[in-house]
């Protein structure tokens, strides 16, 4: 309930209202529909759910939910609490950060596949997160930090990508010897670039989990599962498919689905004459007179910055891009589709955009996409 107050301190207490309900629209933590005004994020965990419990039937192992960077932008703590309903009990994450924000909102035990910086080892180990180890020093640095309380870690063996992870095999049985750790887990990753090399680098976990002989291991991500269910082990990490992100060649795309619908309202609409040009670098001179609408989103908000590329829907019919998409606003020629309005909203993904489409125009990677819309567009949820 909103209290509105029409006395002068009054009206200065609903300014100091509104100013902290516009903070909270940046942290993407409002719930309500009242916020709706400029640009914002629909979000379906009933889809969510469906593509994790569709996964389950694609997975003789354990699912584990990747929520790294805010849940690919779908809201981590929110995914996190669906998925746990549905009996999901470890997730993966990328920093520190992220599994300290999961751990003040659930019980669960929480996956840093990344690096755990020396100022984030004493309050990993006193959490209970579960910490990447790759290398023999931070091996010694993270044992050097644990006292009564073990520190919980799996070990990364590098087998081909060449990012993170041990490159020799008796410099990770010496670390595995090293007091105060306790080795729960063994994983890599896939660079999915062949079957030839991905058998290689499975050839190569395979080594080192006769070495460590650690109670899980695992190397499949969201294509992995798909593509060599054979190698689920005892964990597979989805992230991309949670989201809709389909394996490219997976034979039943209708199992994922993008829960996303991004939007934005029209801010005003004219009349621009041909020759003329629409937004910054004027690049791109209108063939003829055209009715373009000025949308309130733009890059900063998680959308691409498209010149005069890609399209959006207004009252089911397409609109194209006009000239380059600013930080704040985008404008889209509208020009023969009736009825549009200023305050009318434009889907910019969803609807009759796909993920897919909507990635290609910017020559993006999906999950890149989707993570951008981590940004400062609120994010509003149905079905959980």
């Amino acid at each position: 309930m909103i209290i509105r107050l029409i006395s002068p301190y009054g009206r200065r207490l609903n300014r100091v209202i509104t100013s902290l309900q516009i903070r909270r629209s940046w942290k993407n933590t409002v719930e309500c529909s009242a916020n709706r005004a400029r640009c914002w994020t629909d979000i379906d965990l009933s889809v969510i759910a469906q593509n994790y419990k569709n996964a389950l039937e694609l997975c003789s192992s354990q699912l584990i939910p990747v929520l790294k960077a805010d849940a690919y932008g779908m809201g981590a703590v929110k995914v996190a609490k669906l998925l746990a309903s549905y009996g999901a009990k470890m997730f993966a994450v990328a920093t520190h950060m992220e599994a300290i924000e999961l751990l003040d909102a659930l019980e669960c035990d929480v996956l840093v596949m990344g690096m755990s910086g020396e100022c984030e080892i004493d309050e990993a180990i006193e959490r209970g997160i579960i910490m990447t180890v790759f290398s023999f020093e931070q091996a010694k640095k993270i044992s050097e930090r644990a006292g009564k309380k073990a520190a919980r870690v799996h070990f990364k063996v590098d087998t081909g990508l060449h990012r993170l992870g041990f490159n020799d095999m008796q410099e990770m049985e010496a670390a595995s010897r090293l007091p105060g750790l306790k080795i729960e887990g063994l994983f890599s990753h896939l660079a999915l670039r062949d079957r030839a090399n991905d058998e290689a680098q499975y050839a190569l976990l395979m080594q080192a989990k006769a070495i460590l002989n650690p109670p899980m291991v695992h190397i499949v991500d969201s294509i992995g599962m798909v593509r060599y269910p054979q190698w689920q082990l005892d964990g597979a990490r989805i992230g991309a498919w949670l989201y809709g992100v389909c394996p490219k060649r997976f034979d039943r795309p209708h199992l994922t689905r993008c829960p996303a619908t991004f939007c934005a309202r029209i801010a005003q609409i004219r009349t621009v004459k041909a020759g003329e040009c629409v937004g910054y670098d004027e690049e791109h001179p209108l063939e003829k007179d055209s009715v373009i609408a000025t949308l309130a989103v733009g890059y900063a908000d998680g959308y691409p910055r498209l010149n005069s590329v890609g399209e959006v829907e207004i009252n089911g019919q397409r609109a194209k891009v006009a000239g380059l998409v600013c930080m704040d606003q985008m404008m889209v020629d509208i020009t023969g589709i009736e009825g549009v309005r200023e305050g009318d909203v434009a889907i910019l993904l969803g609807g009759s955009i796909g993920i897919d489409e909507y990635a290609s125009w910017d020559k993006m990677n999906r999950n890149e996409a989707l993570s951008r819309l981590n940004g400062r567009a609120p994010r509003f949820y149905t079905g959980g």
